[in-house]
């Protein structure tokens, strides 16, 4: 089963690009981790709101309010498509760094993906 690539974009052939799921789902990670809540018109509510931490204080607490947030969003959104195991945050100077750990529901295969935003 495919899904469509992310960046929406044009193949070589010339037809819309494609991804196979499970890139699919690691593209729709990145997107609701990266999307600040707002920002879709039709879907105010999506996103993480990673970008807003990037000039947080790089505490302990902060990272852990992070997670539990980050965790929350992804259950929501994809909790049909993934069963998050963890997530961690760290703030490292001028880049946030996300690692999250998911299973896909309907192949159990385990995935750990690193995601980061530079300032």
């Amino acid at each position: 089963m495919t899904e469509f690539g992310f960046p929406f974009r044009i193949d070589s052939a010339g037809r819309t690009a494609d991804a196979a799921e499970d890139a699919h789902v690691r593209q729709l990670v990145e997107q609701l981790l990266f999307t600040e809540p707002g920002e879709r018109v039709n879907r105010p509510d999506f996103g993480g709101g990673l970008r807003r931490l990037l000039f947080a204080a790089n505490s302990p607490e902060v990272a852990s309010a992070t997670e539990y947030l980050v965790q929350g969003a992804l259950q929501r959104f994809l909790g049909d498509r993934i069963q998050i195991e963890a997530v961690k945050v760290k703030n490292i100077q001028e880049k946030l760094e996300v690692t999250v750990q998911y299973r896909l529901l309907r192949t159990q295969e385990r995935r750990v993906e690193r995601f980061s935003q530079a300032i």
